[in-house]
């Protein structure tokens, strides 16, 4: 074994612990598949991730991002953990963005202010989702028919199916059989229509994705991109807006939403929790 710099990062936060952690091991080239795998159960957070030497000279850093279950090509809120853990470990970007490399290629990183943002990358499978997969779904969560506005894919990686329900209160009140799931992975999404405050969100999101050891995730960035995606693109959702996670599982993430007209930004504020070494 050796140390490693580590650091657990909180991801999409409004305040003081109501985010999404991410653990972030440094230096990471020496690392089998084996031990990295077996650091991310033994976390036993939505993700952990472990920097490496990329292999394309444009990114400034490679990022391999495991859950409890298994690793991924690309995940939203441990890119932005990450990202962050890199900057307030010294990283300098080569050019303007950051650039990290993962399962899916090149991903753009901007820094706004206080908060970092990634451009969402395209989806992978879109279109119609099957009629026995809605009908597990719907069986699964409790939902109705009239409960659903629309489904589609909104994999950009993780295998994402969303679903537009007709309210953020609707996409509260759902109480998951997880078992019932099986290996689908469900994003919910629901529009907040009555008055409230003027800095309530837009949107309440929820993740489920009990197969890789995730069965409610707090704060989603990959679902998140996708939901912007599918939504822009049928102008279902504004050109800027902010979503809400978390809020069943005590926490209250914050993922702001961008769309430039070239990229759609998927942002949000982080700080680092714990700091300090890890032997592996």
């Amino acid at each position: 074994m050796s140390s490693r710099s580590f650091q657990q990062v909180d991801v999409f936060v409004s305040g003081s612990l109501t985010g999404n952690p991410v653990a972030v091991v440094f230096d990471a080239d020496g690392l089998t598949d084996e031990q990295m795998a077996a650091f991310a159960r033994w976390t036993n957070l939505s993700e952990t991730t472990f920097f490496t030497t990329p292999r394309d000279p444009s990114a400034d850093y490679g990022l391999r991002i495991f859950t409890p279950g298994e690793e991924l090509p690309f995940a939203g809120h441990p890119t932005l953990g990450s990202a962050h853990a890199w900057l307030r470990a010294g990283g300098q970007p080569k050019a303007g963005n950051i650039i990290q490399e993962c399962g899916v290629g090149l991903i753009s990183i901007r820094r706004d202010g206080d908060a970092l943002a990634f451009a969402a990358p395209p989806l992978v499978r879109s279109g119609p989702v099957d009629a026995a997969d809605l009908d597990v779904i719907h069986r699964a969560l409790g939902l109705r028919p009239s409960d659903v506005v629309a489904s589609n894919w909104v994999d950009n990686g993780p295998r994402w199916i969303g679903l537009l329900l007709t309210s953020a209160q609707r996409v509260l009140e759902v109480r998951p059989d997880f078992a019932a799931l099986g290996t689908l992975h469900v994003g919910l999404i629901g529009p907040y229509r009555d008055n409230g405050p003027q800095d309530r969100p837009d949107f309440e999101v929820r993740a489920f994705v009990p197969e890789i050891g995730v069965p409610e995730d707090p704060v989603t960035g990959s679902l998140n991109a996708g939901f912007a995606t599918w939504l822009r693109a049928e102008k279902m959702a504004p050109d800027r807006y902010v979503a809400l996670q978390g809020t069943a599982l005590g926490r209250a993430g914050r993922v702001f939403i961008d769309d430039d007209g070239t990229n759609i930004w998927v942002g949000g504020r982080s700080s680092t929790v714990i700091a300090g070494e890890v032997d592996l």
